[in-house]
């Protein structure tokens, strides 16, 4: 009866084990999150194009019709199209360091290339997508417009009544930069996981 319980016992037991294992393949069978992940990159480069082209084909307008001529009021005083080429940072900050910036730029769109690697975050994705398109569209007016390469200035544009002009590439870096404070305060990090502080 004994032999008989143990060969009975005995499918049992890899079935036993198989279910152990079943728990562990569930979770292997997972790899869903890699996907997952894979399409958030996919978000955070469909973002960058999307910011990155509009910024470019906007500048390639402004220079083609607006540059050399009357500023277009589109609300009054209060907001007006003009053309005009910016040696410094985002809003004309510090135009003696236009080299300065361009390595900055080039670094930030760096570590988010390496950032997206970890990401599994949609919220993230997008932040960092609008970061990466502003950053490609002025980064590209300081290698390909005059003065020269890594000195070039941006084209801006977007001229509201006591502001600073700027351009669709400083606006999406802007909006990136307050999702991702938003995202901070919320305790969402990059890698999708939730922290409470």
């Amino acid at each position: 009866m004994a032999e008989a319980e143990r060969i009975i016992g005995t499918p049992d037991t890899p079935d036993a084990a198989g279910d152990g294992q079943e728990r562990p393949d569930a979770e292997q069978e997972q790899p869903p999150e890699r996907p997952r992940g894979k399409r958030r990159i996919a978000v955070l480069f469909a973002v960058a194009v999307f910011a990155y082209l509009l910024d470019l084909v906007s500048k390639m307008i402004v220079v083609a019709k607006l540059e050399h001529q009357e500023p277009i009021e589109i609300v009054g005083d209060w907001l007006r199209f003009v053309a005009i080429r910016n040696a410094g940072a985002a809003f004309g900050i510090g135009e003696a360091f236009t080299v300065i910036f361009t390595v900055i730029a080039a670094s930030v769109i760096v570590v988010i290339a390496r950032l997206a690697r970890k990401l599994h975050s949609v919220p993230w994705a997008i932040a960092l997508g609008m970061l990466l398109g502003g950053a490609l569209g002025n980064l590209t007016d300081r290698i390909f417009r005059a003065p020269g390469v890594f000195q070039g200035a941006v084209v801006d544009f977007i001229a509201p009544k006591h502001f600073a002009v700027f351009n669709l590439a400083d606006s999406a870096i802007v909006c990136g930069g307050i999702l991702i404070v938003i995202l901070s305060f919320r305790g969402l990090d990059p890698d999708g996981t939730v922290h409470k502080d």
